[in-house]
């Protein structure tokens, strides 16, 4: 069976996250803390604590939800190479979730990547002040009526607003000025949208308002080694396979300004022949996207004991 992995960005953080796993299952938990405590030791404070203990406000702070979700997904990660997991044909991670991906691809090193995106989320929160940006998902539009209600609110407010995450068919998150972005919101409405829901989020990411935040990404992803990925690693901004180290770090800052093209990179794994995709993280947010993007494709979440014994049972079969 041929398996894609895929790793989870922002939004998927809750506290408490994998609390159960390491009081559930004492080897799994060795491997969680010791995997949180290189990330604390990284980033000069209990990441662990703050994961386990909040409060919400502290880990919803990019800057911390950042190398906590990061820390996450790789725990979990480390939890199925100790168990002699099968090795998937293909990492694809979503925004955040991409640099996962890349450490799990031994393309990047697991404290390089923890002080790298802990960077990523201030750059990101210095470049826009504090209630001046938002994003919204906007349900059940086209994607081209998302983006033309976009571009019509951007130039008659004269302000930022666009299309930035394309998670599934009917469910497209934007980002922009606050204003901007609440103005979408009753055009997207009368336009036919089922639902438009402001997120709760600190920053407005993939777009134009993170040009600042990119150019600094840019110096210091120069400082970061980056190897060729022993696992083939689909990005975000051209749904591609990048091989070449500069095409990877080119890739990852683009990102930080440029949409999320997720349903293409699911369709992208399924056209290649994948047969099962696992979701390695907090959450099943991503799993809940692949069943619209493509039902016929089996999808897993794997973040806690028993959901990891799953994933198991069902590769073994």
């Amino acid at each position: 069976m041929s398996t894609a992995f895929i790793f989870p960005g922002q939004g998927s953080q809750s506290v408490g996250m994998l609390g159960s796993i390491a009081d559930e299952n004492p080897e799994y938990g060795e491997i969680i803390l010791s995997t949180f405590q290189q990330a604390s030791d990284v980033l000069g404070f209990d990441l662990w604590g703050m994961t386990q203990n909040g409060p919400d406000s502290d880990l919803n702070n990019t800057r911390n939800t950042q190398p906590a979700m990061l820390a996450a997904s790789y725990a979990i990660w480390q939890i199925w190479k100790h168990k002699e997991g099968q090795m998937p044909a293909v990492l694809a991670g979503h925004s955040l979730g991409e640099y996962t991906a890349l450490v799990c691809a031994e393309a990047m090193g697991f404290s390089d990547a923890i002080e790298l995106v802990a960077s990523r989320g201030r750059y990101m929160q210095d470049a826009v002040n504090a209630g001046e940006g938002a994003m919204a998902a906007i349900l059940g539009l086209d994607d081209a009526d998302v983006i033309k209600v976009c571009d019509e609110t951007a130039v008659t407010s004269g302000r930022v607003v666009s299309a930035v995450n394309f998670n599934s068919p009917g469910q497209v998150v934007i980002a922009g000025h606050a204003d901007a972005v609440d103005q979408a919101i009753e055009l997207a409405k009368s336009c036919g949208a089922k639902k438009a829901i402001k997120l709760p989020v600190s920053v407005p990411s993939h777009c134009s308002l993170m040009d600042s935040a990119a150019e600094k990404l840019a110096k210091k992803l120069a400082t970061i080694s980056i190897e060729r990925p022993v696992i083939p690693v689909i990005n975000n901004v051209h749904v591609t396979i990048e091989n070449d180290i500069d095409s990877i770090r080119n890739s990852l800052v683009k990102q930080l300004s440029q949409p999320v093209r997720w349903v293409e990179s699911i369709n992208k794994m399924v056209a290649e022949g994948t047969d099962l995709i696992i979701e390695c993280g907090p959450g099943k947010v991503l799993t809940g996207l692949n069943k619209r993007i493509n039902r016929r494709m089996p999808a897993m979440p794997m973040f806690d004991t028993a959901t990891i014994d799953k994933v198991f049972e069902e590769l073994a079969k």
